[in-house]
């Protein structure tokens, strides 16, 4: 009898064992890692980091059957604007290590700042833009970008863009205005310039006529034949 209990004892106490493996187990499981900690915010300094810190867009994969939070869940949050954008489309699939290394390329912004500068300007009201709208909803607009923005890092993103464009046409004028460049090479300067700048808004979506691209190429030519004219006056004056 002894021995029938003790054996009874040895079952229970095994049985409680497992039941308190299993529960310890199951425990990681019930209880989901948190979106801050698996897809941090960017920060809202990369713009001065090297290319390759800045074109690290990262982000862990989704687990099957659980919403991805940072593309709106099952898509009931996310605002009918945002789901009817059409931007970027010829893009779809594309990395944003490949598209900042095209833009780094050819231009002085990153991948970065040309989706969040085009955002800014289709996502303009009249009382500003909506910041906080782009910086959220980020992953669903562009497909290349992976993280969702804060309204600051967003605004950041906006403030760089402008200005590196600003710094670029105070560079290309003075190169126009020094006499550095030929009337021929400043044409050929202009016509690359177009080309890439014709191309960035094709990807977007952006339907160029040829009767508009024809008539913006002869605007340009003309505002840098008066630029030219003008700049030889004011050396000539000098002299």
């Amino acid at each position: 009898m002894n021995e029938e209990r003790g054996s009874a004892n040895e079952r229970e106490s095994a049985s409680d064992s497992e039941s308190s493996n299993t529960e310890v187990s199951e425990s990681p499981d019930t209880e989901p890692s948190s979106p801050e900690a698996s897809d941090p915010e960017p920060s809202e300094s990369t713009d001065t980091a090297p290319a390759d810190e800045v074109g690290s867009e990262q982000k862990t994969e989704p687990q099957p059957g659980v919403p991805d939070p940072d593309m709106g869940g099952d898509g009931s949050d996310v605002p009918p604007d945002v789901r009817k954008y059409a931007r970027f489309k010829k893009v779809d699939g594309a990395q944003y290590d490949r598209v900042n290394d095209f833009l780094r390329e050819r231009t002085h912004i990153t991948a970065r700042e040309w989706a969040i500068a085009r955002l800014c300007s289709d996502f303009r009201t009249e009382t500003g833009v909506e910041m906080t709208k782009i910086g959220e909803n980020l992953p669903e607009l562009v497909p290349f970008m992976t993280d969702t923005y804060t309204p600051q890092a967003v605004n950041q993103a906006r403030s760089s863009f402008e200005g590196k464009v600003r710094k670029a046409g105070a560079t290309f004028l003075y190169g126009a205005m020094c006499d550095f460049f030929t009337a021929e090479e400043l044409d050929d300067v202009m016509y690359e310039a177009t080309e890439v700048a014709k191309f960035l808004l094709e990807v977007e979506g952006v339907d160029l006529a040829v009767e508009d691209e024809l008539e913006a190429e002869e605007r340009i030519s003309t505002v840098m034949r008066e630029v030219r004219d003008a700049s030889r006056e004011l050396r000539d004056q000098d002299d």
